[in-house]
């Protein structure tokens, strides 16, 4: 009798995973344990991670988990923040950019679909500008929110109160994919399509390339 792989192990979706997250380690355990948890969902995937370089907090959780767990780790990292994110040891390829403009566009370049976990201005900025250029056409890259402990329930309302009052198209309000676990983030992108329109037309942006 022929044997069907799984899904799991049939269809790799995705190779490399970006994820946005904080050099603090916050105030609640969970948060930590949020990382080491999607850490783990990437290795048994054997999905390589793409993240901001740091060695501390949340980026030092997820990057030695999934670097000791045989997967490939490439931190992006700015040359300003070198002495504040990083001390001690790092875990897998570290690349010094210029700034963080660089940085974005080397890990949007590098990922095939992103994830938030919690963090502060920095991760809240990476995530908004992936949503954006999803919007507008420029990737259609799945972007996942792991919403630890209710963290993002506050910039979700926001989100709603944008569609209410006309500032985001509720299409475009599903480019925001959502759950509370790092399991079922994942299975959830791994079914994702995009079903918005996009501020430029696809042969537009073609043409201008």
């Amino acid at each position: 009798m022929e044997v069907i792989p799984s899904r799991r192990n049939n269809n790799r979706r995705f190779r490399r995973i970006c994820v946005f997250c904080g050099s603090r380690a916050g105030n609640r355990p969970l948060f930590d344990e949020a990382a080491l948890e999607l850490g783990k969902q990437l290795v048994e995937r054997k999905i390589d991670l793409v993240y901001g370089g740091g060695s501390i907090g949340l980026m030092g959780t997820i990057s030695k988990t999934v670097f000791q767990g045989g997967c490939h780790v490439l931190g992006i990292i700015p040359r300003p923040l070198l002495p504040i994110e990083i001390v001690g040891e790092t875990h897998g390829e570290v690349k010094i950019v210029a700034d963080m403009h660089q940085r974005k566009s080397e890990m949007e370049k590098h990922a095939d679909a992103f994830i938030a976990l919690p963090g502060g201005y920095g991760t809240m900025e990476e995530l908004l500008e992936m949503i954006t250029w999803s919007q507008l056409g420029i990737h259609e890259k799945p972007v996942g929110l792991m919403n630890v402990g209710g963290y993002f329930n506050s910039l979700l309302t926001l989100f709603d109160k944008g569609v209410e009052e006309g500032f985001i198209a509720k299409a475009a309000r599903d480019i925001v994919i959502i759950a509370d676990s790092a399991e079922e983030l994942l299975r959830k992108m791994e079914d994702y399509a995009p079903a918005h329109d996009t501020v430029a037309p696809k042969h537009e942006r073609t043409n201008s390339s």
